[in-house]
């Protein structure tokens, strides 16, 4: 408390010197920790699993033939304007570098952005060409098999604009209640050190029971609902059995974990209380770990004094404290990360950790131009939100021993891509709508830090002058004022982001049905559909 009043008192000059020196020390402590990971991954001996292929179905076949024909077209059609688009994109590691780091043995992972829709068709989305990670997008597991909520509709549910009440879906909070209910208590333990003041400070949230657990609930749901899917039969896949080397497909079909149960599969009755469920648990714990970590940076690189209704740890102790403290959690999660032996959620999970960084400096480092831009705003919220939800979900998928390009696991990380993009765009609506008290931070706080969110760019399409005003983060005095006043004049501002925080739940909704029916996968499209009508 002493060092933060000291840093209160300081000159502006230094208190200048210091932001800077502390943003660069939690970036370079990020960048650290995902070292740390890939050199996890680099030393294990643990074998990415291959697994044989299914030849599909003759209906699964003409869905994929039909929809793979409307790809073509529609990217033939927007080949044209791509070229010209401008597509901001932020650079962590060279493309040297990544070759560098790369084999032909190694997943070669693609930007969850370039796999799945960022906008609607009408607002210039396109629909994201086939490539690695994404080419069993279209496949259906459930062919033939009964589905009450084959092709639900959130717009049905009362709060959306229907009058079906959500609670007839499973409640996701209750199903998961009791396996969560020692989560606190053992991750306390997971993060305890000799160091009193580093122990308390990491301990912080665990220790307040702040929250629903929101991800390690997603998690836990994902890994039932995935386990009602049983494993996709790949042998019809041309392999190189006698060889140590890959094709440049063939590492799609690998990453799925030795399932050690009855017939090596994971299914709803040998699930819960397995090696798999307690892997799929300790997963929980890490993405939360994870979160948290970049919690306390961004505190400190925002210089917020609140967090979830309570101070933020910056604040209670000092930046380097807390700057110390996510690094410790990082360097935790790294080391459980291992433990889960399994190379290809290594390296998946150490990618999410490099999204984190990359949206931090997006947000710190881009370009004015790139400021008006929806879909650098959302390759943005992508990095900071999505990254770490969507990769959780994949990895869940391949513990529960479905290779990574599986229908199972790309369904899985689908789903998380759209619900982070409709959670963070909902956050952004509610920090405009919801009062500091009911949000457990400050409201305003993006446009405190210069920057602009989907209301605000929806405005500044209705109001172009707006623009000189985002393009120089607000600066200026009476920017903001005017920029507010703009946006609750306008009667299609509000509106436009809200129906595109729908169509990304939507989306999330229509991934997760590609399951086969269970209580854990229902209970996930309820999940989504409060995550866009919480009012904090």
């Amino acid at each position: 408390m002493n060092s933060q009043s000291t840093t209160k008192s300081s000159s502006s000059a230094n208190t200048s010197t210091n932001k800077m020196s502390y943003s660069r020390f939690a970036l370079a402590a990020s960048i650290l920790a995902f070292s740390t990971f890939q050199s996890t991954a680099a030393f294990s001996t643990y074998p990415l699993t291959k697994t044989p292929f299914r030849t599909p179905s003759p209906a699964i076949s003409h869905h994929r033939a039909t929809r793979t024909s409307m790809t073509a077209t529609a990217t033939e059609k927007s080949s044209s304007s791509t070229e010209k688009k401008f597509r901001p994109n932020p650079v962590v590691v060279s493309a040297e570098a990544e070759a560098l780091s790369h084999s032909s043995t190694t997943m070669k992972l693609t930007p969850s952005y370039e796999l799945f829709q960022l906008l609607t068709e009408e607002e210039g989305g396109e629909i994201p060409t086939t490539k690695s990670g994404n080419s069993q997008r279209e496949s259906i597991l459930k062919i033939g098999t009964p589905d009450t909520e084959d092709e639900l509709q959130l717009e049905d549910f009362r709060g959306l604009g229907g009058k079906r009440k959500i609670d007839t879906l499973p409640d996701p909070f209750k199903m998961v209640e009791k396996e969560l209910q020692p989560f606190s208590d053992s991750i306390k333990e997971l993060v305890s050190t000799d160091q009193p003041i580093l122990s308390m400070a990491a301990k912080h949230f665990f220790e307040k029971r702040h929250g629903k657990r929101f991800r390690p609930t997603i998690v836990q749901l994902v890994a039932k609902a995935v386990a009602a899917a049983a494993p996709e039969d790949l042998s019809s896949l041309e392999s190189n059995e006698g060889n140590a080397t890959m094709t440049s497909t063939e590492w799609e079909w690998s990453g799925a974990s030795l399932i050690e149960l009855p017939n090596g599969v994971v299914t709803p009755e040998n699930h819960q209380g397995s090696e798999v469920w307690r892997r799929q648990g300790q997963l929980g714990q890490i993405v939360e770990m994870i979160h948290v970590a970049s919690l306390i940076h961004d505190d400190v690189l925002d210089e917020a004094d609140t967090r979830r209704g309570g101070e933020s740890v910056h604040k209670l102790y000092s930046n380097k404290v807390a700057v110390l403290a996510g690094d410790y959690l990082l360097a935790r999660a790294s080391v459980l990360l291992a433990r889960l032996e399994n190379t290809a959620v290594v390296q998946i999970m150490a990618t999410a950790l490099e999204s984190l960084v990359a949206g931090e400096i997006m947000q710190l480092k881009a370009p004015p131009k790139s400021l008006l831009e929806m879909e650098s705003y959302l390759r943005k919220s992508y990095y900071k939100t999505a990254s770490l939800i969507c990769y959780a979900c994949r990895s869940t998928a391949l513990l529960g021993g479905h290779a990574y390009g599986s229908t199972v696991a790309t369904a899985a990380e689908e789903f998380g891509f759209h619900l982070g993009l409709a959670y963070q765009i909902q956050d952004d609506i509610l920090d405009f709508t919801a009062a500091a008290n009911v949000l457990g931070k400050p409201a305003l706080a993006d446009m405190d830090l210069g920057l602009s969110t989907a209301p605000i760019l929806y405005a500044a399409q209705e109001y172009p002058h707006l623009r000189p005003l985002i393009m120089r983060r607000f600066k200026e005095k009476g920017d903001k004022q005017v920029a507010l006043e703009a946006l609750f004049k306008s009667d299609k501002a509000m509106n436009k982001a809200k129906d595109l925080a729908l169509f990304h739940a939507q989306r999330a909704v229509d991934a997760i049905l590609r399951l086969p029916q269970s209580e854990a996968r229902d209970s996930l499209v309820r999940l989504t559909h409060a995550v866009i009508t919480r009012k904090k």
